[in-house]
């Protein structure tokens, strides 16, 4: 019988890996604290028609990338591909835009598409999410941005740019669209068969094409690009978010090409990337979608946030630290002699647990040159072990791996001189 495995475009994450996420999640977490973003969490699965309305019927997510399955109701759901969409649909569902219509939200977990796996770009992957709704503000767009911008440099990421665009708002960007869907019309013979259908569903979703054909037809000079069509509120909008931009010393260009690849999005749009991940540059992104609520059926409410994707993060994170430096390594090793040494040193461990001291606990089917063999290759300089005899009179043997020292102390002097050595270890 053949071992089962994961499926395919998802993976287990464990060992020393792990502790580069919990580094990430703790940047996250700190950053949502001191911007007083609170934490939501929202279902794995939802109705499929959220992502319908929400991500747009004729994007690549809902055409062809999400899971999508009836559950035994017959009602169709939807493993979720993004988090912005069910943020939104929260707000909506507990009434917010009436009770509380302000909310500054953030989230982590894992997303679902059906794409082919690469590094950095899973079936299964994970992201956070920083999103502020029911503002219109361009500083709440430039705030959006520094939170990403923080992330990533807090977590020592280099070569790091950030690209941003406006897509303009209903009104403007209607004339946009007819000029662009004339201009890819007379064009077609030059476009690849996914760009002359997105030309007629959905045109802008064509400037997300990377096959070189089509990019030759966008650095036409006679292309047209949206921000030759931005209304003058749409203008001052972009004027503001980059005035602001400058003050706070985050370098950024204009791409008029940049236009994500969800249709809630309206004005804003924008990309943090890096030049250490080839092709796959992107590490964060987002913008404004001032449209979503309606879409999904509430009053018009102002939105902003973006999305980070997290397995990305973790590459570059890999290249600079060394996992295991990022780990709270056990000060202590429990190494019983016998079996009432077990239960000795799990007494011992509970004490130690209540302290929140870091210790490792093994057992007694294995003898004591395992265990000074193992506490030696972990690192750990101070054994304390327990048997049977030192159990009946009240005591363990404490042992210093760098010395050889080795003595009995009650459990009273064990445990000040542990506190003792956590201090220095803390000091240190």
């Amino acid at each position: 019988m053949s071992i089962i495995k994961a499926p395919r475009g998802t993976r287990d994450i464990w060992g020393e890996e792990i502790y580069l996420w919990h580094k990430l999640e703790e940047v996250v977490r700190l950053l949502a604290s001191s911007f007083q973003y609170q934490e939501i969490r929202t279902p794995i699965f939802e109705s499929t028609e959220l992502f319908a309305r929400g991500v747009g019927e004729a994007t690549d997510i809902v055409q062809k990338e999400m899971y999508t399955f009836p559950d035994k109701g017959g009602r169709s759901l939807t493993l979720r591909p993004e988090g912005t969409a069910p943020v939104m649909r929260a707000y909506l569902e507990h009434g917010l835009n009436i009770t509380n219509p302000r909310v500054k939200w953030f989230y982590m977990g894992p997303m679902f598409r059906y794409e082919r796996p690469q590094a950095g770009r899973m079936r299964q992957f994970h992201q956070f999410g920083f999103e502020a709704i029911g503002y219109s503000q361009p500083a709440c767009d430039a705030e959006i941005i520094l939170i990403a911008w923080l992330v990533s440099k807090k977590l020592g990421l280099e070569n790091l740019s950030l690209e941003i665009n406006s897509l303009g708002c209903n009104q403007c960007r209607e004339e946009y669209i007819k000029v662009l869907q004339d201009f890819l019309g007379k064009e077609g013979k030059n476009l690849c068969a996914n760009c002359r259908t997105r030309a007629e569903k959905n045109p802008l979703r064509v400037l997300d094409c990377k096959e070189e054909t089509c990019q030759e037809v966008f650095r036409s000079s006679a292309f047209p690009v949206v921000q030759d069509f931005l209304c003058g509120e749409c203008e001052r909008h972009q004027e503001t978010l980059e005035e602001i931009l400058r003050e706070l010393d985050i370098p950024f260009s204009l791409n008029p090409y940049l236009v994500r690849g969800l249709d809630y999005y309206t004005r804003t749009a924008f990309e943090v990337k890096t030049g250490e991940l080839g092709a796959q540059d992107a590490i964060a992104g987002g913008g404004r979608y001032d449209n979503l609520s309606s879409a999904l059926g509430g009053p018009p409410v102002p939105g902003v946030g973006f999305a980070a994707g997290m397995e990305r993060i973790i590459l570059l994170m890999s290249k600079k630290y060394e996992p295991s430096s990022l780990a709270e390594q056990p000060l202590f090793y429990l190494a019983p002699l016998d079996i009432p040494g077990e239960g000795a040193l799990l007494q011992l461990a509970s004490s130690l647990g209540e302290r929140a001291i870091p210790f490792y606990l093994e057992f007694a089917d294995k003898g004591i040159k395992y265990h000074l063999r193992k506490a030696q290759k972990m690192g750990v300089g101070t054994v304390i072990m327990a048997g049977g005899e030192e159990g009946e009179k009240g005591e363990f043997i404490w042992k210093d791996m760098s010395s050889g020292e080795q003595r009995s102390m009650s459990k009273e002097e064990l445990l000040a001189r542990l506190g003792e050595e956590r201090r220095s270890a803390e000091d240190s």
